[in-house]
């Protein structure tokens, strides 16, 4: 005899109806079966959505346990009612907080006192003695499912406050005036901006930003305080395509500044805030490739820029001529210039070197480096808005370390804690306490040979005998770094025994500009294979086991979910994939949809060169689901969603569904959310749980010894895993996924019954196997018992609680 589980499942997965719909490019003709889902519009489209919502939630029902408790972990390990750092800005202290049991921040503001140089803190987040609410967004909020703020300046004079909402999801703001004088609320209202907004010296005129059919943010428009949107002057409009408009100004409030930027190229230009109806004047005129930006130094320029230099130089220009550029900071091929910071005296520059952020301050001939002991971390600018200020703002974490926030004298170099994230005791009163933990830095191997850098954090305790269970996030686009930081929720699969470790995969920033272009356009595939690479490294060096890792990654890097998902579904043991850009190439062939033409240049253009549609075919997720066995996979997207459309996680779906093995695959859709996903933070917690619990209980799927039966399908209703037993002439079929993990030091219960087996179909080289830090002991009857790793032995058969 052998032993058996089998998990019904709660419900039937929905399946999509398939409808031919033919799409040929450079002479290839390819039928997409589930193209009518794109269609929004369509009853049935919202049907199947709330179909596959259903079937996820009967899915999870089980979990419904787990996920309380790690959102009781996350809720408790919270201030709830706790306070930002006030930032000063004129004569007043600006600052959020937010209050137990409320969804979102109030933003509010405190005059400046006699003598205050280190802003006033609340340690227990309470309001601030004399403050004023300049908005509550718990009372803007009321009445909607998703509530989200894209503006909010105050005039140069503390006069208005303009702001602006989002009830929707979808990015597409209306913007409104608050006299802070008299707390009205002003008839000006401005719909369909997008996010930011900046005003006139004076107060008098507000500019802002609006979107095109294809919603990218292309025209600048003036807004005479006072008057009816349906007056105001459009001062700026971009022509191309491939280029996003934003309208801001400089620190020391002289200008206001309209960037125009592709994926490659930039232009400037700029205005004397104090004369508001004038014309904007260019920097330089835009050259093919070359990326800039400005920043006022008082009597000249600064220059962020690419014209020569890779990893970015910074030169001077004078006002008289912007366009007359002269070196001050020279190129250097191991650091990447990412931005500079002007003040009345000094000058900040931000960068990144051998995988980490620094901050370098400059005054005059003198320079120093902000340095931090820990081996990796990330360390940034803050929020600096006074120019003749002598005190720089910047924040500060790690893996192990909760966000920090300093003040550094810029004279001396000197750094003052202003606030640490409070991380409060777990729900049994365990204080967190950073020495139970430790960061690494691992270095893979790539198929070409490169060293991708790895950030990694365990407990202490932690097993290097490939039985931990490990999450393993990535993305990998746009040159964007997931530098390491601190998260309140990875400590409760931390706690659990888990690996947590980000790849830094080539197409992000991390290690400067030329991983990012090896990770782009004809490169892409570098960003996939370095994040398999990156997983074989973890349990090649004991961190883990394939069956154990879990995958996760969101838009770019949910397309990096799905295109490993096809390349090496073996590798992994589950993959969470949020808003995920699985169905690329039917994206990037339709310039009508939102951000395609402008990612031409981080992509390629399929729809005008054959080359780049064969090479985006070949590994675009959606077009290569295959009917090989593939891991667990829970999909997630937001039905408002404008960067990545909610039809690519849910046609994905289908098609895994209907032409692929293994699993189950789970999709959930919010229908009131977009990009970001819930916006109330109680809302993002509870989602965050349900997210975590699922990886919980997916990587205890691997916990046990387990080969697959040849019989049987290796996940889903009927699995069976065949582990052979010691000393035994027989094998134990074991369904793991009725086992969820409960925390360290708990108990896994297993539901099981008996069945024949034979221990005789299992080769010689997988006796003795030890998985998961688990042995499957001698079955005598029904009795089975388990060892390893701090479990007593006991009946695999027996009741919960005996």
């Amino acid at each position: 005899m052998s032993i058996e589980a089998r998990s019904e499942p709660p419900a039937e997965p929905p399946l999509a109806k398939q409808v031919p719909h033919e799409r040929t490019v450079h002479g290839d003709t390819v039928t997409d079966e589930y193209a009518w889902i794109a269609d929004k519009d369509d009853p049935d489209t919202i049907s199947y959505l709330k179909a596959e919502n259903a079937y996820t939630e009967a899915a999870t029902a089980r979990l419904i346990p787990l996920r309380d408790q790690i959102f009781a972990e996350i809720k408790a390990r919270t201030q709830e009612s706790d306070l930002s750092v006030p930032v000063r800005k004129g004569g007043w202290w600006q600052y959020g907080r937010t209050v137990e049991g409320q969804q979102y921040a109030v933003h509010c503001r405190r005059e400046v006192r006699p003598g205050e140089v280190i802003p006033p803190v609340a340690l227990d987040g309470q309001p601030l003695d004399g403050e004023e609410v300049l908005l509550d967004g718990n009372e803007l909020a009321a009445g909607h499912d998703f509530f989200a703020l894209g503006a909010l300046r105050p005039s140069r004079d503390w006069r208005c406050l303009a702001y602006s909402t989002d009830f929707t999801g979808d990015e597409r703001f209306t913007i409104r005036i608050k006299d802070l004088a008299t707390g009205a609320v002003l008839p000006d209202e401005i719909p369909g901006a997008y996010y930011g907004c900046s005003w006139s010296l004076d107060g008098s005129a507000l500019f802002y930003v609006t979107v095109d059919d294809a919603w990218r943010p292309y025209r600048v428009w003036r807004h005479r305080v006072g008057t009816p949107a349906e007056q105001d002057v459009m001062v700026f409009e971009e022509a191309d395509r491939r280029f996003h408009v934003y309208v801001g100004q400089t620190r020391s409030e002289r200008y206001l500044v309209i960037r125009s930027a592709s994926e490659l190229t930039s232009e400037v230009w700029l205005l004397d805030a104090a004369t508001p109806e004038a014309e904007f004047s260019v920097v330089t005129p835009r050259r093919q490739g070359v990326d800039y930006d400005i920043e006022d130094a008082g009597d000249k320029l600064l220059i962020l820029h690419n014209d020569g230099a890779e990893n970015f130089e910074i030169a001077t220009a004078p006002l008289t001529d912007p366009s007359d550029w002269t070196p001050l900071v020279a190129h250097r091929a191991d650091t990447r210039l990412l931005s500079v910071d002007a003040f009345a005296d000094f000058v900040v520059i931000y960068y990144r070197r051998d995988g980490l952020t620094g901050l370098r301050i400059t005054h005059g001939r003198t320079e120093h480096e902000i340095a931090f002991p820990e081996p990796i971390y990330r360390v940034g600018p803050g929020p600096n808005p006074e120019y003749e200020s002598d005190r720089f703002r910047l924040s500060y974490t790690s893996l192990v370390t909760p966000g920090s926030v300093y003040d550094c004298d810029m004279a001396t170099g000197e750094l003052t804690l202003l606030k640490r994230q409070p991380v409060l005791p777990s729900p049994a009163g365990e204080p967190y306490r950073p020495e139970d933990y430790e960061q690494h830095r691992e270095w893979a191997v790539a198929a070409d040979g490169t060293r991708v850098p790895i950030s990694l954090v365990c407990r202490t305790d932690t097993p290097r005998d490939g039985s931990a269970p490990c999450l393993l996030y990535g993305y990998g686009a746009y040159e964007i770094s997931r530098d390491p930081s601190f998260s309140t929720p990875v400590l409760s699969l931390l706690d659990r025994g888990f690996v947590y470790a980000i790849a830094h995969v080539r197409g992000g920033g991390e290690l400067g500009r030329s991983w990012y272009t090896g990770g782009k356009l004809l490169s892409k595939k570098n960003t996939f294979t370095d994040f398999i690479a990156c997983a074989e490294h973890l349990q090649r060096s004991g961190w883990t086991s394939a069956p154990r890792l879990i995958a996760r990654g969101g838009s770019a890097g949910g397309l990096l979910m799905g295109a490993m998902a096809n390349m090496s579904p073996g590798t992994f043991g589950g993959i969470v994939a949020h808003v995920p850009f699985v169905d690329a190439l039917n994206t990037i062939l339709d310039p009508s949809l939102p951000l395609t033409v402008t990612e031409w240049e981080e992509w390629g253009d399929p729809l005008h060169d054959p080359q780049v549609y064969a090479y985006m075919k070949s590994y675009s997720p959606y077009e290569n689901v295959s009917g090989q066995v593939y891991p667990p996979i829970f999909a997630l997207g937001g039905l408002n969603d404008t960067r990545v459309r909610y039809h690519e996680p849910a046609k994905w779906t289908a098609r895994l569904r209907a032409a692929a093995k293994g699993g189950p695959f789970l999709l959930k859709i919010e229908m009131e959310a977009g990009h970001g996903g819930r916006s109330g933070r109680y809302d993002a917690w509870r989602e965050e749980a349900l997210v975590l619990a699922w990886i919980v209980q997916t990587a205890d799927r691997g916990r046990l010894p387990a080969l697959f039966d040849d019989n049987c399908p290796r996940s889903g209703a009927n699995a069976r895993l065949l582990v052979p037993e010691q000393g035994a002439d027989r094998l134990a079929v074991v369904d793991a996924a009725d086992g969820i993990g409960q925390g360290r030091g708990h108990r896994q219960d297993v539901q099981l019954r008996v069945v024949e087996g034979n221990r005789r179909r299992v080769g010689a080289h997988h006796l003795g196997h030890v998985c998961g830090g688990q042995l499957v002991q001698r079955v005598v009857g029904e009795q089975a018992v388990r060892a390893g790793h701090g479990h007593r032995p006991r009946s695999l058969l027996g009741q919960p609680g005996q």
